[in-house]
């Protein structure tokens, strides 16, 4: 396994440093053993500023004083260390990711500007790690060595995990699902206090359908550098609620194969295919259930595997489907900044973050 000595870490930016998953990924790069965080990049009115003085810490942790003082870099590849965590909106991201993998970065996205981009691979390292070979296709990988991975949806992330040992073992007809997604979700400010407070709100902007296409994709095969989706009926029903990180999820689903409920807590339980790697921030044990009659929950159960587990309970049978079952995820560690982490980590396991001898050619 090709894996960087701890003291020689590699040298990594953030592009949307300021924002809420731009200080997630401040928060679980400080100390880890594989990355240093070098270069820090903004919006244009941040740019030659102090980090402290362009940014509003949210998070529960205090901002690390190395980060504080270092100044904001123009979103611009020049000067950018090769491996990029990006934490953009959607649109911004259309514009800064290929010119930055033009230049030859590895862009570590977890903006939804490329998941279903036909050469782009969706992943989660635990589910579909062969889909990165699609990175090998991109335009920008043959001519400067540089590319795009995306991270899903923090609401398909959590689903995908509890369901990737179930379709193994059982395959998978329909998935029925419907949300409780916490107001970080939405970033900072978010969802206004009066909107929320005492209130769910059922509309969250294009999150059923990313949620739809995403899980699809992921659980889908690699064929011909062409990722077929898994052949399954999906609805989502996704809605904000006043919970601050920690995203619940409703699930009933059809099985292909008859399952009891100790074949599927087996299959959860036996669930480990990381195993081995020794990836930092991945979780030993992906998928956790909890027996309690009224678990799985955001403040008891959201940091299960330091925020990087999805938490099941309540597998019951479904009086129209075949089963159902309650999964909890972190939003914002998981579902964002933990994810592309992970994607980075098991990309250096297989060699993906060395520069290629093409960029070196240019």
């Amino acid at each position: 396994m090709n894996t960087p000595e701890r003291n020689t870490p590699i040298d990594v930016g953030i592009l949307g440093a300021t924002g809420m998953v731009g200080q997630r990924f401040i928060q679980l790069l400080e100390d880890h053993p594989w990355f240093r965080i070098t270069w820090l990049a903004a919006s244009d009115r941040s740019s030659g500023k102090r980090y402290e003085d362009a940014a509003k810490w949210r998070l529960d942790s205090p901002c690390p004083e190395r980060i504080a003082s270092m100044i904001l870099a123009p979103a611009e590849p020049d000067h950018a260390p090769r491996v990029i965590f990006a934490a953009l909106d959607a649109d911004i991201a259309c514009e800064l990711e290929p010119k930055f993998a033009a230049a030859g970065c590895a862009v570590i996205s977890n903006s939804s500007a490329f998941r279903m981009a036909p050469g782009v691979p969706l992943v989660i390292p635990e589910v579909n790690p062969d889909h990165l070979q699609l990175i090998e296709g991109q335009s920008s990988r043959k001519s400067s060595g540089g590319y795009i991975v995306t991270n899903p949806n923090c609401s398909a992330i959590g689903l995908v995990m509890a369901l990737k040992p179930i379709e193994e073992r059982f395959g998978i007809e329909q998935i029925f699902v419907t949300t409780m997604q916490a107001v970080s979700g939405a970033g900072y400010p978010g969802v206004p206090s009066m909107d929320i407070l005492g209130n769910v709100v059922p509309y969250i902007k294009n999150e059923e359908q990313k949620m739809e296409e995403e899980t699809l994709k992921l659980l889908g095969h690699l064929e011909n550098n062409s990722i077929h989706p898994l052949d399954a009926r999906m609805s989502a029903h996704c809605n904000r609620v006043p919970v601050e990180d920690g995203h619940t999820e409703s699930v009933s689903i059809q099985l292909r194969r008859k399952a009891s409920r100790e074949d599927l807590l087996a299959a959860w339980a036996d669930f480990r295919p990381l195993a081995g790697r020794h990836l930092p921030i991945a979780p030993d044990q992906p998928v956790e259930w909890v027996a309690a009659e009224d678990r799985p929950q955001p403040r008891l159960d959201r940091n299960r595997g330091r925020g990087m587990a999805t938490t099941v309970g309540r597998l019951r049978p479904c009086g129209l489907l075949d089963w159902k079952f309650t999964l909890l995820s972190h939003n914002t560690i998981r579902g964002a900044a933990g994810a592309a982490i992970l994607n980075a980590e098991l990309l250096q396991s297989l060699g993906k973050l060395e520069p290629m001898a093409v960029a070196a050619e240019r």
